[in-house]
């Protein structure tokens, strides 16, 4: 019977440093621009080398839920996520900076 805590012990432990990982590989950035109507957002960012950009650069994302810009103005500090999504760059997650 000593094993199971072992296991539940590793299992948390596991879980704990995935969420760390997911939180590294998110982009450095900054909001340029906001366009509410459209779902749009203008990040100045670092390097993304996931989606392929090996050096930083201003681009324009759709906002996968476009609610989520209500919570970043021009100027605001970033971390985000994205991918592309039927052809088009989606950021998929955002959040201040802190």
């Amino acid at each position: 019977m000593r094993p199971f805590p072992s296991l539940i012990f590793a299992l948390a432990l596991s879980i704990g440093s995935q969420s760390a990982v997911a939180q590294s590989n998110l982009i450095d950035g900054q909001v340029m621009k906001v366009d509410q109507s459209a779902g749009k957002i203008t990040i100045k960012h670092g390097p993304a080398k996931r989606l392929g950009m090996e050096n930083g650069m201003t681009m324009v994302y759709k906002a996968q839920d476009p609610t989520m810009l209500q919570a970043v103005k021009a100027g605001t500090k970033i971390k985000f996520d994205a991918e592309q999504v039927n052809g088009q760059y989606t950021v998929t997650k955002i959040e201040k900076a802190k």
